[in-house]
């Protein structure tokens, strides 16, 4: 993947199409994604990111290469940091779904390099993920749907 990356999964309390659904509105992930500041839908495939790291705030734009609607969303950095990633979904029952989310990441300097032996990224995505769970679990509806493939 990249310079380092990590993996991580949980599982939600409701169905597959609902989980999935409400991770295609990027422009939510500031309520449920720490870090997040903005996402902006540019076109179907085409996100702009505003992230803090640290004391440092970072824009970029990410390619979803992949989106496939109730399995998968992948994505690429187009320009800025190099990072890409993939969502996954699976469903477990018809009110549970395993959400999976793998990301790499460049690191740069000695300070993300001491955070990533920390484990902060991992740590980060975890609770993201945990986030997430109490999101939608709690509205039990997305917010929104694209259904699109790309």
């Amino acid at each position: 993947m990249s310079d380092s990356e990590t993996s991580q999964h949980i599982e939600v309390d409701v169905p597959v199409s609902v989980a999935y659904n409400q991770w295609t509105q990027f422009e939510e992930f500031p309520r449920f994604m720490d870090g997040v500041e903005e996402v902006q839908q540019l076109t179907d495939d085409t996100v702009r990111f505003t992230v803090a790291v640290g004391p440092k705030k970072l824009s970029y734009d990410a390619q979803i290469v992949t989106q496939e609607p109730d399995q998968q969303i992948a994505w690429r950095a187009i320009d800025g940091k190099k990072n890409l990633g993939v969502v996954t979904f699976q469903q477990l029952g018809p009110n549970k779904t395993r959400v999976g989310l793998r990301l790499g990441y460049e690191l740069d300097g000695i300070a993300e390099k001491i955070g990533d032996m920390l484990g902060f990224v991992d740590g980060r995505v975890k609770g993201d993920l945990k986030n997430f769970k109490e999101f939608i679990e709690a509205r039990e509806q997305p917010t929104g749907a694209w259904r699109g493939n790309i």
